[in-house]
C-alpha cells in the first residue's frame, strides 16, 4: 500500500519511457538513474521533485520496485557499488512484456499468468543480486554480505587482513555498509564499553575492539573519500569521548598510490595501513607505533 501513490505510479512510466501521447504498447526499457527519473516526471508530467526528496524517490518507491522484480538494480554493472552516482534502474523484462498488454484483451489473461509465477522471480532476482555482493569472514565464525565496490572490497581486507596481523584475538563490533543490509553493530557490546551509537553521529567503517589492550581501533576505508584528517580526527574523539576503552585512529588505503593522493591531509598521531602491504603500517608520529593517546596530551 505504501507504494501505491503519485510518486510511484510516475517512477514506473518513466521506467517504461512513456510520455503522454504514447500508448502502452509503445512502453521501452532504458536505463534511468534517480536524476532522470525525476527530470522524466518534471518534463513530461509538470511534477517537480526538489532535489532533497531523491532519498524519498530511491528508498520508498526504487527499493520497494527492485524487491518486487518489477526493476532491476545497475543490470549493466551488478558490481557497481551501492553509492556510485552511476546506479541506474531498469524495469524488468517480464514486466515489460506484460504491461505493454495493458488495456488489450489481453491483460487479464497475462496478468494471471505473470502473478502465478511472481515470487519465482523476486527469488530470482534476490539470487543474482546476492551473488554480486562481497562476502566477510568475522572472527567469531560468522559470515557476513555487504554491498559489492572497492570501498567493501577493501572492507574485507581490514577485517580478513588488517585485524588478524594488528588486532590478533579482536571482535569486530560494527561494520558499516551503504547497501544497508550488509551493516553490522553489537549494540551491546559497544554500550558495555561506553558506546552509544548516535544516529547524528558519522560512524567509522570498522570498529574493532582489542580485548588485550582494552583498545578501539577505528577504521575508515579510503577509496574516493577522505582519510582521518583533523576534522575527522576531531569529530570522533566527540564521538566516542565516553569510551572506557583507548581509542587508536586507522585509515586504510587500497594502495600506496591512492594513498599519495591524501598524505597531506592524514592527521598527526593516527595509522594507516594499506591492502597491497598488509604485514606493514604507517605510523604518523607520536610515542607509540600502534596505541591511543590521552586527550589533554602525552603520558
Amino acid at each position: 500500500m505504501a507504494q501505491r501513490n503519485e510518486r510511484s505510479a510516475l517512477c514506473l512510466l518513466a521506467l517504461l519511457y512513456l510520455t503522454p501521447d504514447r500508448n502502452w504498447n509503445e512502453a521501452e526499457s532504458p536505463l534511468m538513474g534517480i536524476t532522470p527519473i525525476m527530470e522524466f516526471c518534471r518534463t513530461f508530467y509538470k511534477k517537480k521533485y526538489a532535489p532533497n526528496t531523491r532519498e524519498a524517490v530511491r528508498r520508498q518507491t526504487m527499493h520497494q520496485f527492485v524487491d518486487a522484480g518489477i526493476a532491476l538494480y545497475n543490470p549493466d554493472d551488478p558490481k557497481r557499488p551501492v553509492n556510485s552516482p552511476k546506479a541506474v534502474y531498469q524495469i524488468e523484462k517480464e514486466v515489460l512484456d506484460l504491461l505493454k498488454m495493458y488495456d488489450t484483451s489481453s491483460w487479464e489473461k497475462k496478468l494471471v499468468a505473470y502473478l502465478s509465477n511472481h515470487n519465482t522471480l523476486k527469488e530470482k532476482y534476490a539470487r543474482v543480486r546476492e551473488q554480486h555482493l562481497v562476502s566477510l569472514q568475522i572472527p567469531d565464525g560468522k559470515k557476513l554480505l555487504i554491498s559489492p565496490g572497492e570501498h567493501s572490497t577493501l572492507i574485507k581486507a581490514i577485517i580478513e587482513q588488517f585485524g588478524p596481523r594488528f588486532v590478533p584475538g579482536g571482535q569486530v563490533l560494527y561494520v558499516g555498509d551503504t547497501g544497508e543490509k550488509g551493516s553490522l553493530c553489537d549494540e551491546v557490546k559497544l554500550k558495555a564499553l561506553g558506546i552509544v551509537i548516535n544516529s547524528k553521529g558519522k560512524m567509522p567503517d570498522v570498529i574493532l575492539f582489542y580485548p588485550e589492550k582494552n583498545w578501539l581501533i577505528l577504521v575508515e576505508s579510503v577509496t574516493s573519500h577522505g582519510p582521518v584528517d583533523s576534522k575527522r580526527h576531531n569529530e570522533l574523539t566527540v564521538l566516542f569521548k565516553e569510551s572506557f576503552a583507548g581509542i587508536v585512529y586507522v585509515t586504510a588505503f587500497p594502495s600506496r598510490w591512492i594513498m599519495s593522493r591524501y598524505i597531506a591531509e592524514i592527521a598527526w598521531e593516527t595509522e594507516v595501513w594499506i591492502a597491497d602491504a598488509p604485514s606493514h603500517l604507517i605510523h604518523f608520529n607520536g610515542i607509540r607505533f600502534l596505541g591511543p593517546y590521552p586527550a589533554t596530551g602525552y603520558v
